[in-house]
């Protein structure tokens, strides 16, 4: 190859599909959805479902903008989830009694005991995977850096 033909192979090369950070990362989210997809389907939620419940079965009756802070979400995508599980017996959403302009969410017995039928997944996932704990706990912590970094 000569100069000229490497000067422009290099020059393309940040527009190369296979060189793009957010390809990697999409793409791995697609293959970890079809994972979660397959684990969650007899829960009986989605993913985005998923998501929630985790931060309840953490902390429960707390109100809906916490849940969106936690997961990044804003209350319009976050309210339909909420109605959804609310209509599967998961939780109830009710306005505060301190401050009528907040909804909060609580689990009920159902919501709970789910969590039960859930302790599995992350194992199966790290399974999927095939990648050591310190390989995903490393992995974890750049990808929050990198998040925490795009967010300011």
């Amino acid at each position: 190859m000569t100069t000229s033909q490497d000067d422009k192979k290099e020059q393309g090369a940040p527009l190369l599909l296979d060189q793009q950070l957010c390809f990697a990362i999409y793409s791995a989210n697609l293959a970890m959805h079809k994972v979660y997809r397959q684990l969650l389907l007899p829960l009986e939620i989605t993913y985005p479902q998923y998501l929630v419940m985790l931060v309840l079965w953490q902390q429960d009756d707390i109100t809906v903008s916490e849940i969106g802070e936690r997961l990044f979400l804003d209350s319009a995508t976050l309210t339909p989830l909420l109605k959804r599980l609310e209509a599967a017996g998961l939780l109830n959403r009710q306005r505060s009694r301190r401050d009528e302009r907040q909804v909060v969410v609580t689990l009920t017995a159902k919501g709970q005991a789910l969590k039960t039928e859930a302790q599995a997944i992350p194992q199966a996932v790290q399974c999927a995977s095939s990648c050591d704990i310190d390989t995903i706990s490393t992995l974890k912590a750049q990808l929050d850096m990198l998040r925490d970094n795009l967010n300011r």
